[in-house]
């Protein structure tokens, strides 16, 4: 798969020849959206907690005797029908993680990768680096290319200048290649790829 390759201003810079084996598969919904579970899981706290009726201090003396009352048989107001009691089932501190085979995790990204190139969503770019790291002028670049929503991963390092000036565009999100994963590929509407990430990816797969 061939693929034409631009500067940030736009300008012609060649070509790349794209793996169709990383780029050029048919998506399957339900891996990326196994993995895209498993990755969310995995971020989750699992600090939620309630009180049960084990935690709550209130008196273990019977409510009122056990017949004659008309009412049902209480032994204790941590009980959780009663205002102040415990909660019942409610939820305790746990990991929310679960397993995904990494060979499953790998092909996920693959199909992220040929899902956005498949949509005419992914763009290769010469490399990611500004002379001045300036907010402004890097939104206009950006407006220019037509980018509102987008991930732009780089080489192992990601240029301080151009990381700088882009962590306060809104919907613009920027890692290193060793970082790209499949939520944050979904999550935005473009994917830019420099030649190093490119390259790295096709290396990382052979």
């Amino acid at each position: 798969m061939k693929i034409d390759v631009s500067t940030l201003d736009g300008a012609s810079a060649g070509s790349v020849e794209l793996d169709e084996a990383i780029f050029g598969l048919e998506p399957r919904a339900d891996i990326l959206q196994r993995c895209v579970r498993w990755q969310l899981a995995k971020r989750r706290a699992g600090t939620h907690a309630v009180k049960n009726r084990s935690d709550i201090d209130r008196t273990t003396k019977k409510i009122y005797k056990q017949k004659g009352t008309g009412n049902a048989r209480h032994g204790a107001a941590s009980a959780p029908q009663f205002r102040g009691g415990g909660r019942a089932f409610g939820p305790q501190v746990r990991s929310h993680e679960h397993d995904l085979p990494k060979k499953v995790r790998a092909l996920a990204l693959k199909h992220a990768l040929s899902a956005k190139a498949k949509g005419a969503s992914l763009i290769v770019v010469d490399d990611v680096r500004v002379e001045a790291a300036k907010t402004k002028a890097l939104k206009e670049r950006f407006g220019k290319l037509g980018l509102e929503s987008v991930l732009i991963i780089g080489g192992a390092e990601i240029d301080a200048g151009f990381q700088r000036a882009a962590r306060n565009i809104p919907n613009v999100d920027v890692l290193p290649v060793q970082g790209i994963n499949v939520y944050d590929i979904l999550r935005r509407e473009k994917l830019v790829l420099t030649r190093a990430a490119v390259d790295a990816l096709e290396a990382r797969f052979k």
